[in-house]
């Protein structure tokens, strides 16, 4: 037997009695029967219909919304919401000598009213209030000029490793948080049958084991959870805009559903991208070929930074280590292309 079905039971015979307390003051004899077996059952009918809508409905919805609000917005919600009453308490014996009903109706609506403005006040202002308290929830939550510390990291950013080095370079600032639905996508793709999947899965939870060991900012996994979504890249976003706290990805179709809905993204790879040295056509370098290019006579190395260099008329020189003079520069979505060509080559075409 379920909650809401003993609920409803409930609430039928507590309105089928209502329903038959309010028939018995209804005239007399005959007439009085009427009334009570009408409005008992009536009474019952109503009961049976909305006890869960004012008893476990609002209850489920309340634990909801209180799980997905961050603690420093229940806290700055509650201390307005205080203030507000306290307003509304000193204003309701002035506006109590006002003539006829307005003197018993509008200290009543200023309790709500002004309970109502405090809460939302300070909501909406929570990140000024904190930073001018200068209390440790606040900072753990927020950068100055309202900047969010904490970060939501996702699977495919933890499978990927890289976080790791970029958390012990102190790049990112405040907590890394992992929701335990992101931890449990992990377990399932360490589990997969697919040995693949198998792999990544398993890389991820060794990078998470370095995360905690290693980086020099706090790792928190959270039990923060958004219960009425089921795709994980959808309770990421939906988690990060209720903390209103960015999601570090490489995952390029997160990242765009994500700005789309309003979520600040660090990016990984565009962070790689920004690092990478800048290099100008004309400018020399040294690269190893270590492989055979599209085109005839093509030759590929790579740039320690992991840039790839597609050398002209260097297949020759596959496993050797040569001069180059940059050509031009290719930059695309998954990255960027330098294009050169040998010293020796380069110094004919000009001659």
């Amino acid at each position: 037997m379920s909650v809401e079905f003993l609920l409803r039971v409930i609430g039928m015979v507590f309105f089928a009695i209502v329903g038959w307390r309010i028939g018995e003051a209804f005239g007399g004899g005959d007439s009085q029967l009427r009334y009570i077996v009408v409005l008992a059952l009536a009474g019952a009918a109503l009961g049976l219909l909305i006890t869960p809508w004012i008893t476990i409905r609002p209850y489920f919805w309340a634990r909801k919304t209180i799980r997905q609000v961050p603690a420093q917005q229940l806290l700055a919600a509650t201390i307005g919401l205080l203030i507000g009453l306290i307003i509304a308490a000193l204003s309701a014996f002035p506006l109590s000598f006002l003539p006829g009903p307005f003197g018993s109706i509008f200290p009543f609506l200023s309790l709500i009213l002004f309970g109502y403005l405090g809460a939302w006040v300070m909501v909406m202002r929570e990140r000024d209030f904190f930073a001018i308290l200068g209390g440790r929830i606040g900072r753990e939550q927020l950068v100055k000029g309202g900047t969010e510390k904490s970060v939501l990291l996702d699977t495919s950013v933890i499978i990927d490793g890289r976080i790791a080095d970029i958390s012990r370079t102190g790049f990112i600032d405040g907590t890394m948080m992992i929701p335990r639905f992101v931890l449990a996508e992990l377990q399932h793709i360490a589990d997969s049958a697919d040995a693949l999947r198998r792999n990544r899965g398993r890389r991820g939870l060794e990078m998470l084991n370095k995360l905690q060991k290693e980086s020099i900012v706090p790792i928190r996994i959270t039990d923060l959870d958004v219960e009425d979504v089921h795709e994980v890249d959808d309770k990421l976003i939906r988690l990060a805009k209720n903390l209103h706290c960015p999601v570090v990805t490489n995952d390029y179709n997160l990242n765009r559903v994500a700005e789309l809905q309003g979520v600040r993204v660090l990016n990984i790879n565009e962070l790689a991208n920004a690092i990478r040295a800048v290099v100008l056509p004309g400018e020399g370098m040294k690269v190893r070929i270590v492989q055979e290019g599209k085109e005839l006579g093509q030759g590929v190395g790579y740039l320690d930074d992991g840039t790839m260099v597609v050398v002209d008329n260097a297949k020759k020189h596959i496993n050797n280590t040569i001069d180059v003079t940059v050509t031009r520069m290719l930059q695309t979505n998954q990255g960027r292309m330098i294009f050169a060509a040998p010293v020796d080559e380069k110094s004919k075409t000009n001659a």
